[in-house]
């Protein structure tokens, strides 16, 4: 069983920065991906950044050159700051682990990012 517990989220203004932690717990491969994707009211849950266990790293174009995401593999742990917000980066930010032969997910609760124009 895997725990992933988030924080940072909160309310910004355009322009301003935050930064997202998500801490795993449990059953840890040592092999893994975990990454952010985020959720709007009413639309579906999109991809925002990965990294994998070995340090490769994708973003979503929207964020790219904005958006880094970082993790410390001894703590499995992932930070993603996030500088330039924009009212479109409101959302609700969930955290996501993907491991195993079955590519199985878990997901976190999520954190609520806010930015006010």
């Amino acid at each position: 069983q895997v725990q992933l517990v988030e924080s940072g989220g909160g309310l910004v203004h355009t322009g301003g920065s935050l930064t997202l932690s998500c801490a795993a717990s449990g059953s840890i491969f040592e092999i893994n991906v975990m990454g952010w994707y985020r959720q709007r009211p009413g639309e579906e849950r999109d991809f925002v950044a990965r990294i994998t266990s070995g340090g490769s790293i994708a973003y979503a174009d929207s964020v790219k050159g904005r958006f880094t995401i970082s993790r410390d593999n001894a703590k499995s742990t992932i930070w993603l700051q996030m500088n330039n917000l924009k009212p479109e980066d409101s959302a609700v930010y969930y955290c996501n682990l993907n491991q195993g032969v079955s590519s199985h997910d878990d997901w976190g609760q999520g954190t609520q990012v806010t930015v006010s124009s």
